[in-house]
Formats: structure tokens, sequence, C-alpha cells
């Protein structure tokens, strides 16, 4: 056991509001590039101090994180009544670096189409290697932290916390890893060819010609009368909440309860509203 594990265990103070994570148990991350995070940082062996921050990241100890290119700045609770101000800075690759990188992923189209859909690659890492690059830090070496709490130990539970935060934050954008690395998605994909862009856009249907506006003003503002089937089908969505749960989950969510776990029931009740008024505005309507 590191010697830094026996300093003195304080009770941190409750937080109203804090930045819950959304994992309740078990391990953290579910894709595999939030996974990769995760052990890599579990991987430097630094005693119990990220299981502490495992246990602050779910009691909602974090009260703020702020992502810049290459830095990561928090505010978490803990026993003392103002909270730490925790940083985590990790080496940005140069524009040298990046441009590099943009000439292995523009050797497969596979890299241009996954990123543009906001998917990792899987094999990301192999593109990084033949640069010559890494997209996740080798040793703590590239990884410079801080916190303003007592605990002369670094990484404390504070940092840590923020650690299993971000990788939560990484299943939903993991872009925000390219920025942790000096770069973000516009830039990084406008590095890439438009050879390799192309076939994503032309796989999009072409938009179809507007019909012209009427002329005459009688026609323009008169109300014809509506087709029969001017709605089409109307029915329940075969998918509750689908447009939230394209989007993900709320960055950084705040709630007791998980984001879509809270609004998926009010999607699904006002869908069953909408059509219970659709149908009884139906048979009101007079026979034609």
């Amino acid at each position: 056991m590191w010697f830094h594990d026996y300093y003195p265990k304080s009770r941190p103070l409750a937080v109203a509001g804090g930045i819950k994570a959304q994992t309740k148990t078990g391990a953290f991350g579910k894709t595999w590039w939030a996974k990769r995070w995760i052990a890599v940082l579990e991987g430097f062996d630094i005693g119990s101090r990220l299981a502490r921050g495992r246990s602050y990241a779910r009691k909602g100890q974090v009260t703020a994180i702020k992502i810049d290119p290459g830095k990561v700045t928090a505010k978490v609770q803990g026993s003392d009544p103002k909270p730490y101000a925790v940083s985590i800075q990790i080496d940005r690759l140069s524009e040298k670096d990046w441009d590099k990188l943009a000439g292995e992923l523009n050797t497969q189209a596979a890299f241009a189409a996954k990123l543009l859909a906001g998917e990792m690659p899987q094999d990301i890492e192999s593109a990084f290697a033949k640069a010559g690059l890494s997209l996740f830090p080798k040793s703590l070496k590239e990884i410079k932290t801080d916190c303003s709490c007592p605990d002369y130990s670094n990484p404390c539970k504070h940092i840590a916390a923020v650690y299993y935060l971000l990788g939560e934050e990484f299943d939903r954008d993991p872009f925000l890893l390219f920025r942790l690395r000096g770069t973000d998605r516009e830039k990084l994909c406008g590095r890439l060819s438009a050879g390799a862009t192309t076939t994503v856009a032309d796989e999009a249907a072409p938009p179809s010609a507007a019909d012209p506006l009427p002329t005459d003003a009688a026609a323009f503002w008169g109300a014809e009368p509506l087709p029969a089937d001017v709605c089409g089908e109307v029915r329940l969505p075969p998918v509750n909440a689908a447009g939230p749960k394209r989007l993900g989950g709320f960055p950084f969510w705040r709630g007791t309860d998980r984001f879509l776990d809270a609004l998926t029931p009010t999607y699904s009740a006002a869908a069953r509203r909408g059509l219970a008024a659709f149908d009884a505005d139906k048979q009101s309507e007079p026979d034609a």
C-alpha cells in the first residue's frame, strides 16, 4: 500500500445539485474509448485514491467541470466549506502532429466516415501509433494534476472523482478526447481530405426542389382545403424519445435519475395524449 494512502480519511460535506455519476455500481464507461481511458488511469497504480474518487463521483461531490483544449478544471466539495479547485492538464499534440495523424486517417475512408458520424473508430489507436503518437496518455508524466486540498498525494480522491466523470462524458462525446489532446471535432474533420468525406456526403439523399410560391396574392393568402391524408399515418412512435436517445445523455447531468430515464416517461405520456387528441378531433369532424 502506498504511504499516502494512510492520509486520515475525512467526511465530505453533502452537496445539493452536484454532478453525479450515472454509473451507480460496477465499472465506469460503456464505450471502448471510455473504458480505455479508465483502464489507463487505473493502470497507473496510484493506490486507493481511485476507489475513493469513485465514491465521490457517485455521491455528486463534483460541483463543476470545464473542458478546454489540453486542460480540465473542476470544483470538488470535500470536508472544507469551500470546494477544492482541481486542474488536470494533458500534453497537447502540435499542429504538425495533427497533420501527420490526418494523413494516416485518410488512408482508410472508414476512419473519416465513423468520425463524421460521431463515433470513435475501434482501431484509431493504430493510426496514432503509425504517426508516432498516442491518443491516450502513456504515463503519469503526460498528465499534470493539481488540487487545492491539503492531501499531499497526487492524484488525490478529488482529482480521481473528476477522472471518472470524464470517462462517463467520453461515452457521450468521444471528441472530448481529441479536445484534451489539443483539437476539436471541426478542426479534426477539416483536416480530413475531401476524398475521404465525399463518400459520406454522397450517401445523403439530394434535397428535393421546393415548389414555387404562387404569384397571385389571393392564392398565396387563401386557405385552400387540405387533403384528407395531410397528416399521413398517425400512430405512437415505434421508438419512444428517439430524438433525445440519438443525442445521448445531457453533459454532466446533475439530476438524481439518469437524464434519459427522467425524460422518456414525459415523451411517452405526450405521445399518448397527442394521439388521443388527434383521434378525438377526427371523430368530431362532420361527415363529408
